[in-house]
């Protein structure tokens, strides 16, 4: 492993002394693959292009979010500036190194979007962005090249199975209830509460290296804390909301379709990210994080509204706002 680790690092460096100037295109490329990216153009597919290709981002979102997050505690890995100081850090991150988040996200993502399109076009594009971002990754000296390559690869896994199961299961809910159907959308959400708790449980007998952790430091980057559970907290908020407001309209107006001009499309979306604004930005000043079990439920809480947000709340709005049709 040591011998990987040492031919990795010399392929971070190879990669970071190209130049300096590299680093403000791999930031953009790296935006490309974030979460934050992803929350943005997620309902913008919904809201304003198709509601299929956006809940299937929305679910590959949720899907890979959620794993990832569980995998990285279970594996601890590094991230190359923790274990060399000859690596720069561009960014900063706080949480275990493999699998890549971006690299799984933007494969799981970009790949289902591109697949829904049904353009070699699309396919081609989807697989310059994946590559970019993970290459990005690299030269910022976050990730070690298998954590972008498992990142890859499980983001792939991902979409392959749940193109496997999506129709099966969609048939097999539409035949159920509203109320059963929120509850196997608080039960999938809890299990991803549940991996996260269970990765945690079993590092607890793992201590963090200091060298890792005065690495980070002298690289001028934050404090690794990577055992924290805010981000499934986060993702698991997101899955509740969003397939509950997804079940609640189906049940009050039908199949979720777009009919509207391109104008009324932009002012859609326009309006919609003002309501997630307000829900994120609003909520977490007025919402407590101590004490921690508090800070969790709020948390939860928040990003649940943001997800009935995107899926119903919004889209009764529109139809409020005539912007419908």
């Amino acid at each position: 492993m040591d011998a990987l680790i040492d031919f990795e690092i010399a392929f971070t460096l190879f990669i970071q002394n190209l130049g300096n100037w590299l680093e403000m295109p791999m930031q953009a490329f790296t935006f490309l693959g974030s979460e934050l990216f992803f929350l943005l153009i997620m309902p913008a597919l919904y809201w304003s292009i198709d509601p299929v290709i956006g809940f299937r981002a929305g679910m590959m979102l949720v899907i890979s979010g959620g794993l990832n997050s569980a995998l990285k505690m279970f594996f601890h890995t590094p991230r190359p500036y923790w274990v060399d100081s000859r690596v720069k850090a561009f960014s900063s991150e706080t949480s275990f190194g493999m699998p890549s988040g971006h690299s799984q996200n933007s494969a799981s993502i970009w790949g289902m979007v591109a697949e829904s399109v049904h353009k070699r076009s699309a396919i081609v594009i989807g697989i310059i962005v994946v590559f970019l971002i993970g290459l990005s990754r690299i030269y910022l000296g976050v990730h070690f090249l298998h954590d972008v390559l498992t990142g890859w690869l499980i983001g792939t896994l991902i979409i392959l199975l749940y193109l496997k199961v999506e129709k099966p299961i969609a048939r097999w809910l539409n035949n159920k209830g509203l109320g059963f159907q929120v509850l196997m959308a608080f039960l999938f959400s809890a299990f991803f509460i549940l991996l996260g708790w269970l990765a945690q449980s079993a590092s607890r007998g793992w201590a963090l290296p200091g060298e890792w952790i005065s690495n980070a430091l002298s690289a001028g980057a934050d404090e690794p804390d990577p055992l924290n559970l805010e981000g499934m907290i986060t993702i698991a908020g997101v899955a509740f909301g969003f397939l509950t407001g997804f079940a609640l309209w189906r049940e009050k107006y039908g199949v979720y379709t777009i009919n509207c001009s391109q104008g009324k499309r932009l002012l859609r979306y326009g309006v919609g990210l003002v309501g997630i604004f307000i829900l994120y930005f609003g909520l977490k000043v007025v919402f407590p994080e101590e004490p921690l079990v508090l800070g969790m439920v709020l948390r939860y809480f928040r990003y649940t509204l943001i997800g009935l947000w995107v899926t119903f709340f919004a889209p009764w709005f529109f139809k409020r706002l005539k912007l419908d049709r």
